[in-house]
């Protein structure tokens, strides 16, 4: 299986009249994001932020649950924490995965909504090239109003919007922290024989 991490980028992201901002961390989507990380296997999870107060918040909410009272009140949330990562830049977190696996990871970027100038990839075929071992992927997901275009342009490929059973003319506002868990399980959740 190839390697997939995830990055969760606030800035620069877009707000809701697409002008570039950069967004608050949220404990819950430290918390939540880096659960679902671990109990998919993913190999890192990276908060990117350009705020030097935002990323000394995220480092000292992590170190009280991996080394502070909070690793022996609940062991299970120091596991998951590990996987959380602090960048600046996206640039940072792919620099930081070339060094672990030895080559670039692909990224693939997501969005709520279509977005022009991105190479589509479905589910079911990065699901493959990950099986496949193929090159480690980085997931983007951006916070606010959605990764800039450029930013989308930027990206090797990128995965449909999640859709409920009323497709894309249903309510489509999923939290960050509850699409990552969707796209996870369908890149790398068990596909055994359903229950």
């Amino acid at each position: 299986m190839g390697a997939a991490y995830a990055a969760l980028v606030h800035g620069p992201v877009r707000n809701k009249n697409g002008e570039p901002v950069t967004t608050a961390v949220t404990g819950l989507n430290v918390h939540d994001i880096a659960r679902a990380v671990k109990t998919y296997g993913a190999s890192a999870y990276y908060l990117v932020t350009p705020l030097p107060a935002q990323q000394a918040l995220v480092e000292r909410m992590v170190a009280h649950w991996r080394t502070g009272h909070g690793a022996a009140y609940n062991p299970t949330r120091k596991d998951a924490l590990d996987v959380v990562r602090v960048t600046d830049t996206l640039a940072a977190a792919v620099a930081d995965i070339e060094a672990r696996e030895g080559r670039p990871p692909r990224l693939v970027a997501t969005s709520a909504r279509p977005a022009p100038g991105a190479e589509p990839v479905s589910y079911e075929a990065l699901r493959g090239r990950l099986r496949d071992g193929a090159d480690p992927i980085l997931l983007v997901f951006g916070t606010g109003w959605g990764l800039p275009p450029e930013a989308l342009a930027a990206a090797d490929a990128l995965l449909p919007p999640i859709h409920g059973p009323q497709g894309e003319e249903g309510f489509n506002h999923l939290s960050v922290r509850a699409a990552v868990a969707v796209v996870l399980d369908r890149l790398l959740g068990d596909r055994g024989v359903e229950t």
